[in-house]
C-alpha cells in the first residue's frame, strides 16, 4: 500500500482527483493515465556543443480501435533550441516511451524510456516508486556524423530575367550576358522603364530617379560599381509611403549586392578585357558554417573609354557670335571594389548582418578641344581659332559599412529590423588646361598661349539609420511602421590658378575658386496599414518628413541654412484581383524634392570660363502628386503583361536654366548656368511591359512608354519647350542555342523627347566647354542602339563560361541634343564607345555541406533571403 499512498499524496497536493487507480482494459488498452510527466534532455555532437533544429519524436504504443492492432502513436514532438536542450511536459505517467531522435547529417537513433512506475502487484510488494519518478532526465544524448559523398548533383533553378509585382519590377542581372565586365551604367541600359543617356545620366520615364544600393543612399556612383557585383535591380516607379519621400516623382532604383547564403563554401572567379585592352576580373566566395555566413568578393576594372563629339553655337547680343567645337577624349585608370560581409544566426529567430564595402579608383582622362568662333561685326567677320588640351588626374576612395539586425517574433510574421549604413567617400583632383590661340586657323603660328590649372579634394559622407516593425493583425491585415534619420555632409576645395606670363607663374584666383561645406538633416517616420476583403485589397500610408541643411563659404566666410518643416505624405494603393490571375491597381503618392546646397547658395563659380554656373538662394522645394492605374496579366508559363497608365504634376519644379549676367572678371555680359523654380510641370504616360517565353529556346522582354511632358515657365522670361509626345521602346531578347550556346540580344529606341527634368546632382556641367543645357528649353532628337552578346558552357556541371559582347553594333548610340533661347541656339552630339567588344570567361566552385541547416535569415532588401538563393 505504500505505493497508492505516495500516489494519493502527489495527486491531492497537485489537486488531481480520480475514481481509482489506473488500471489496463481487458484488451490491452490503458485507462485514465494522469497527464503530469515530465521528460527532458540534450542533443549533443561529437564535440560536446548542443545542436539545434533536432527533430525529437515521443511516441507510445498503444491499441488502434480501427485496426484492433497495437502500433506506435505520436505523442509528442519538438525541435531542439539553439544550445540542443528539448522537453516534453504533461505525458501520462505510465507506459514506456519511444524517442526517435534525427536531424541532417547525423546518424537517426531511438531509445526507450519511462517513469519506472508501474500499477501496484497484486501481491502488494513494493514497487519502488517515489514522487521524483514523474520527471525524467535523459542527460546528454550523442548523435554521430553521417559523412555521405555526394556524387555531383547540381540543382539549378533558374530565376526569371524580369519577376514584375505590381507595384515594382524587379530585373534578375544573372541572366544578362551583354553586360559581363562591365559597371551599373551598362546593366541600367537593360532594365526595363530605365534610360541611359551617353554621359552616364539615368532617367526613369524621363525624370531622375534615386539610387540606392541595399535600401539606402550611396557615395558610389553607377560607374564605380561593377556589374559582376549586382544580384538584382528594383524598379520603383510609385514609392509608397514606407520609402524616402525626397526625389520628387521619379521614382526608385534599388540595387540588390550579390549575397550568397548557401551552406558549405562556393564562389566564382573571372576575368575579362575589352576591344581597347582595358581589363576586368575578381571573384566570389562564400563559406558556412553553424551559426556564421561569411561572404567576400573583389573586382577591378579599367576604363580606356573614346569619345568624339562636335558644339555649334551662336550666341545672340550686341555682336553674333557662332563657335564650333569639336572634341577628342580618352580616358585612362581602374577601378578596385571589394565587400566583405558577415552573417551570425544567433537563434532561430534574430539574425545579425555586417558588411563593409571598399572602392579605390585612380582615372587619368585627356581631351583635345578644338574651338572656332566667327565674330560679325560692322565691319565684317573677324575670326580666331584655338586648341585646348586638358590633362586630369582624378583619385577617389569610398568606404561603406552596413550593419543590420532582424528578429522574428513568436507570432507569423512579426518581425523588427534594425539597421545602420554608412558611406564615404574622398575624392583628389587636378587638372591643367594649355590653350594655343593660332594666328589664323589651324597649323598657322601661336600668337598665344593660356594656361589654368585647377587642384581640389572634396568629401561625401551618408549616414542612415532605420528601425521597422511588422505586425500582422489578422491573418487579413498586417501593420507597418519605421523611423529613420538620415545625414549627408559635403565639404570641398577647388583653387583654381591661371598663369601669369609676366610672373612666369600660376597666380591663385580667389574669385575662380570654391572652398565650402555643408549638411543635410532628414526625419522621417511611416505607418501604413494593409489589409483585405476577399479579392479586394488595399494599402494606406502616411509619411511625415522634416529637413534642415547648413552651409558654409569658407573663403568668404558666409554661412546659409534653411530648414523645412514637418509635411506629410499620403499613399494610396487598391487592388482588386479577379479571375484567370488578372490584377488591377490604382495608386496615388505626394513626394517632395528640396534643393540642394549647391542649387541654393548664391556663389558664381568661374572655374570654366566656358561654363559658368550660380545657385539661386530663393528656390524652394518642388512637390509632386503621382497617379498611376496599372493591370497585370499572367498568362500559362508564367508570362506576364503589365500595363500601366500614370499622371504626374508638380508645383515650383526644379530645373536648370541659362540666363545672362554681368562676368565679374571681364566686366562684360556672360551666360550663366543657373536654376530656377518652374510654376509648374506635368507627365502623363502609358507604359507597357511584357514577359514571354515563345519556346523552349526563346523568352524575350518587352518594354514601352509613351509620354506626353511639358514644363511650364511662363513665370521667367524667355523660351519655354512645347509640350511634346515621346516615346522609349527597349526589347531583351533571350535564345538557348544547341551546345550549351546561348545568345542576347537587345535593341533601344528613344524618340525625340524633351530634356529630362533637374537631375539634383552636384554639378552642371554640359558638352565640353560649352553650357549646360536646360531641361526647360531643349530636347533630344531621336536615337536607337543594338547590342548583342554569346556565351558557351563548358566543364563538368557547366562550371566554366565563355562570352563574348558586342555593344552599339551599329554606331548609333549618340547624344544629339539641341536647345535654344532669347541668347543663343546650340546643338552638340558626341559618340561614346561605339561597336565596344569584351570578352569575359568566369569559372565557378562549390561543395554543399549537408550537415548544416536551413534558417530563416536576414536580407536588408526585406525578402526572406531564401529567394535569393536559386542558382
Amino acid at each position: 500500500m505504500k505505493e497508492l499512498l505516495l500516489l494519493a499524496i502527489f495527486f491531492l497536493s497537485k489537486n488531481i482527483v480520480f475514481a481509482q487507480p489506473p488500471a489496463m482494459g481487458g484488451n490491452g488498452k490503458m485507462q485514465a493515465s494522469p497527464a503530469i510527466g515530465h521528460i527532458y534532455g540534450k542533443i549533443i555532437d561529437s564535440t560536446g556543443k548542443g545542436i539545434s533544429d533536432v527533430s525529437v519524436l515521443l511516441l507510445q504504443n498503444r491499441f488502434d480501435t480501427a485496426s484492433q492492432k497495437r502500433k506506435d502513436v505520436l505523442v509528442k514532438g519538438v525541435t531542439t533550441k539553439a544550445n540542443g536542450e528539448f522537453s516534453f511536459e504533461d505525458l501520462p505517467v505510465f507506459g514506456a516511451f519511444k524517442l526517435k531522435i534525427s536531424a541532417t547529417g547525423y546518424k537517426a537513433t531511438e531509445q526507450t524510456t519511462s517513469f519506472q512506475m508501474q500499477p501496484p502487484p497484486a501481491s502488494g510488494q513494493p514497487g519502488g516508486m517515489t514522487a521524483g519518478s514523474f520527471d525524467k532526465d535523459l542527460g546528454n544524448i550523442k548523435l554521430i556524423e553521417e559523412v555521405k559523398q555526394l556524387q555531383s548533383v547540381t540543382v539549378t533553378a533558374s530565376k526569371p530575367t524580369l519577376r514584375m509585382d505590381i507595384d515594382k519590377k524587379v530585373y534578375n542581372v544573372e541572366k544578362d550576358i551583354v553586360n559581363a565586365g562591365g559597371t551599373a551604367l551598362d546593366i541600367m541600359k537593360n532594365v526595363p522603364s530605365v534610360n541611359v543617356d551617353l554621359d552616364g545620366n539615368v532617367t526613369l520615364r524621363n525624370s531622375t530617379p534615386q539610387i540606392y544600393i541595399e535600401g539606402r543612399p550611396t557615395t558610389l556612383s553607377l560607374d564605380q560599381i561593377p556589374a559582376d557585383a549586382i544580384e538584382s535591380v528594383e524598379v520603383i516607379t510609385n514609392p509608397s509611403a514606407k520609402y524616402d519621400a525626397s526625389g520628387g516623382g521619379a521614382g526608385i532604383l534599388n540595387i540588390i549586392l550579390k549575397k550568397n547564403r548557401k551552406t558549405g563554401y562556393n564562389g566564382n572567379v573571372r576575368a575579362g578585357v575589352d576591344k581597347y585592352g582595358a581589363v576586368n576580373g575578381g571573384g566570389d566566395f562564400n563559406v558556412r558554417q553553424g551559426k556564421f555566413n561569411i561572404s567576400a568578393s573583389a573586382f577591378v576594372n579599367q576604363n580606356k573609354g573614346r569619345t568624339n563629339g562636335t558644339t555649334d553655337r551662336t550666341n545672340f547680343g550686341d555682336t553674333v557670335t557662332t563657335i564650333h567645337q569639336q572634341n577628342q577624349d580618352k580616358n585612362k585608370g581602374a577601378f578596385i571594389f571589394g565587400r566583405l560581409g558577415l552573417d551570425y544566426f544567433m537563434t532561430n529567430r534574430t539574425s545579425f548582418s555586417l558588411a563593409g564595402i571598399r572602392v579605390h579608383g585612380e582615372m587619368k582622362p585627356e581631351q583635345f578641344l578644338t574651338s572656332t568662333t566667327d565674330s560679325l561685326f560692322n565691319t565684317g567677320t573677324v575670326s580666331s581659332y584655338s586648341e585646348r588640351t586638358t590633362n586630369t588626374g582624378r583619385e577617389f576612395n569610398a568606404y561603406g559599412v552596413q550593419f543590420g539586425m532582424k528578429h522574428l517574433f513568436p507570432k507569423e510574421g512579426e518581425t523588427l529590423t534594425a539597421d545602420m549604413n554608412y558611406f564615404s567617400g574622398k575624392n583628389d583632383n587636378n587638372s591643367l588646361y594649355i590653350t594655343n590661340y593660332f594666328s589664323n586657323g589651324a597649323g598657322s603660328t601661336i600668337d598665344a598661349v593660356g594656361q589654368q590649372k585647377t587642384i581640389g579634394d572634396g568629401n561625401n559622407k551618408f549616414l542612415t539609420l532605420q528601425t521597422d516593425y511588422v505586425n500582422p493583425i489578422s491573418s487579413k491585415t498586417k501593420l507597418e511602421a519605421g523611423l529613420r534619420i538620415q545625414n549627408q555632409q559635403l565639404a570641398n576645395i577647388n583653387d583654381n590658378y591661371y598663369f601669369n606670363d609676366s610672373a612666369n607663374a600660376f597666380i591663385y584666383s580667389e574669385a575662380a575658386s570654391t572652398n565650402y561645406k555643408n549638411s543635410n538633416n532628414i526625419y522621417a517616420g511611416y505607418v501604413s496599414v494593409t489589409s483585405s476583403i476577399k479579392n479586394f485589397g488595399y494599402q494606406l500610408g502616411l509619411r511625415a518628413e522634416s529637413s534642415a541643411y547648413s552651409g558654409d563659404l569658407i573663403s568668404t566666410k558666409e554661412h546659409f541654412s534653411n530648414s523645412y518643416p514637418i509635411s506629410l505624405f499620403p499613399s494610396i494603393f487598391l487592388s482588386q484581383k479577379f479571375d484567370d490571375k488578372q490584377e488591377l491597381q490604382l495608386s496615388y503618392t505626394r513626394r517632395i524634392n528640396r534643393p540642394n546646397f549647391f542649387q541654393l547658395i548664391p556663389f558664381t563659380d568661374y572655374s570654366d570660363s566656358l561654363n559658368i554656373t550660380r545657385g539661386n538662394p530663393d528656390l524652394v522645394p518642388e512637390f509632386t502628386n503621382s497617379l498611376e492605374f496599372s493591370y497585370l496579366k499572367t498568362l500559362h508559363g508564367n508570362n506576364t503583361i503589365l500595363g500601366s497608365v500614370y499622371y504626374k504634376y508638380t508645383t515650383n519644379l526644379i530645373t536648370r536654366y541659362l540666363d545672362t549676367a554681368l562676368n565679374e572678371l571681364t566686366g562684360k555680359q556672360d551666360i550663366i548656368n543657373t536654376y530656377i523654380n518652374a510654376n509648374s510641370s506635368y507627365t502623363i504616360g502609358a507604359e507597357l511591359t511584357v514577359v514571354y517565353t515563345l519556346t523552349k529556346w526563346w523568352d524575350f522582354t518587352a518594354n514601352v512608354n509613351l509620354y506626353n511632358s511639358k514644363i511650364n515657365t511662363d513665370n521667367i522670361s524667355g523660351t519655354s519647350q512645347d509640350a511634346l509626345w515621346s516615346w522609349f521602346g527597349k526589347l531583351n531578347n533571350n535564345f538557348k542555342l544547341p551546345s550549351k550556346f546561348k545568345l542576347q540580344l537587345t535593341a533601344t529606341y528613344q524618340s525625340k523627347t524633351n530634356l529630362p527634368v533637374n537631375n539634383n546632382n552636384n554639378n552642371m556641367g554640359g558638352p565640353p566647354g560649352m553650357q549646360s543645357q536646360s531641361s526647360s528649353q531643349g530636347y533630344i532628337r531621336p536615337f536607337y542602339s543594338v547590342d548583342a552578346a554569346i556565351s558557351k558552357s563548358f566543364l563538368k556541371n557547366d562550371a566554366a563560361t565563355v562570352s563574348l559582347s558586342f555593344s552599339d553594333i551599329f554606331r548609333s548610340r549618340k547624344s544629339d541634343q539641341h536647345s535654344e533661347s532669347v541668347f543663343f541656339i546650340q546643338d552638340y552630339n558626341r559618340l561614346r564607345d561605339p561597336q565596344m567588344l569584351r570578352l569575359n570567361f568566369t569559372y565557378r566552385f562549390g561543395k554543399m555541406d549537408i550537415s548544416l541547416f536551413k534558417r530563416k535569415n536576414m536580407n536588408t532588401s526585406g525578402m526572406d533571403a531564401s529567394q535569393g538563393m536559386q542558382q
